[in-house]
């Protein structure tokens, strides 16, 4: 009898994503799905256009492995104008099959076996199965409950020699919350002295409400020389299918993070980069974001505030934070679920956010979503207002 191989799972405690997990479960009950981050509605038509034209000129083949210079020569005109500062496109810009590449491949150009990578939580569920794919240890500093600030006393007890990075993610998903010039201070001090680099997701720098300033690495020098700092054309196009972000770090930097994202995706479509490219071209494009964004938030806001749900603050991103400690104990899978099947609309626990369970009785809502949706939505809500409770 023939002798199988056994296979050892590198990432033993991983199963389906909980996005997985409510998106299936939502399309079974035909309930109005808020949980999956992805917009609802067309990107501008002027983009489809623009990447239409490529596509049939014939842009249709490999790329070059860093991007192409048109796309790569936008990013920098983007960043001179939103943070002020320069970069070399050649040198320092990187385009990547969306912000997850990038955070693969800067995670795996710095951690090896024993490094141990700080980052906050609730968090992106990608950071911890990448840090420990690569040998090191994932750190996470829980974020304190119900405002999602960061304990600055906890990270320093947190801080050590093997200390190789520390992630941040701002505007932050899942909480909505961003850091403020007081937290960037407390960043600069506690690596001033230190070997240790750092991982700025940004994903959501244009989704930022109320007036406030996008605090990214980029507008400190200090911090800029030790980063790579991660964006996503996706989430500021509403092109989450597409798979377009970009990675900025200093040159010895990229050129580590390049020679593993050459041999990862190695290029992304170009016909995708060069209608990006010319619609970077209008700054509005961009810089109008927050507002779009803000409105769709404010909509929602008022709409559930109708409801017995606590709103939680949310400063940017496009997803907001309900309580429901008032209504149930239940822990926030059984009630998302629950709510998914009785009430017909979806939305994502916050527990699998954590490495370690916690039960804090909070939901997390996406308003990336035409407005009738969210009514629709809203008012299931209240129209099964009993269901809520248990």
């Amino acid at each position: 009898m023939q002798t199988l191989p056994t296979l050892f799972s590198k990432l033993p405690s991983v199963g389906t994503t909980i996005f997985t997990i409510m998106s299936a479960l939502a399309q079974k009950h035909q309930a109005i799905n808020l949980s999956q981050g992805f917009p609802d509605f067309q990107p501008h038509p002027k983009l489809i256009e623009l990447v239409s034209k490529y596509l049939k000129e014939g842009f249709n083949q490999y790329a070059y492995m860093a991007g192409m210079p048109q796309m790569r020569e936008q990013i920098v005109e983007k960043i001179k104008l939103t943070y002020q500062t320069k970069v070399n496109e050649d040198e320092e810009v990187t385009v990547t099959a969306g912000a997850s590449e990038a955070l693969f491949c800067a995670i795996s150009t710095l951690v090896r076996k024993g490094d141990e990578v700080i980052y906050f939580e609730p968090g992106y569920d990608l950071y911890q199965p990448i840090i420990e794919l690569n040998g090191g240890k994932a750190i996470p500093i829980p974020l304190k409950a119900e405002d999602y600030a960061v304990d600055w006393e906890l990270v320093k007890t947190k801080f050590n020699e093997n200390t190789k990075a520390i992630i941040i993610n701002t505007p932050h998903n899942p909480s909505g919350r961003i850091w403020q010039k007081a937290d960037i201070k407390q960043l600069q001090k506690l690596v001033q002295n230190s070997n240790v680099f750092l991982i700025s997701d940004e994903v959501y720098e244009h989704i930022i409400f109320d007036e406030y300033l996008h605090e990214s690495l980029l507008r400190y020098p200090d911090l800029k020389a030790r980063s790579f700092v991660i964006s996503s054309f996706g989430k500021t196009f509403h092109i989450t299918g597409w798979k377009v972000g970009y990675c900025i770090a200093p040159q010895a930097l990229t050129k580590e993070f390049r020679k593993i994202h050459q041999y990862n995706t190695f290029c992304i479509p170009p016909a995708f980069q060069l209608g990006i490219a010319d619609f970077l071209q209008d700054p509005t494009h961009y810089l109008e974001l927050a507002t779009f964004y803000q409105e769709r938030r404010d909509t929602f806001q008022q709409l559930i505030s109708e409801t017995p749900f606590e709103l939680l603050p949310c400063e940017g991103t496009y997803f907001q934070l309900v309580s429901y400690k008032k209504m149930s104990q239940e822990g926030e899978v059984d009630y998302a679920q629950r709510l998914t099947r009785e009430v017909g609309v979806a939305s994502i626990p916050l527990s699998p956010f954590y490495a370690k369970k916690q039960e804090n009785q909070v939901l997390r809502f996406c308003f990336a979503k035409n407005q009738v949706t969210m009514e629709q939505a809203m008012e299931r809500i209240v129209s099964r207002k009993n269901l809520l409770f248990a």
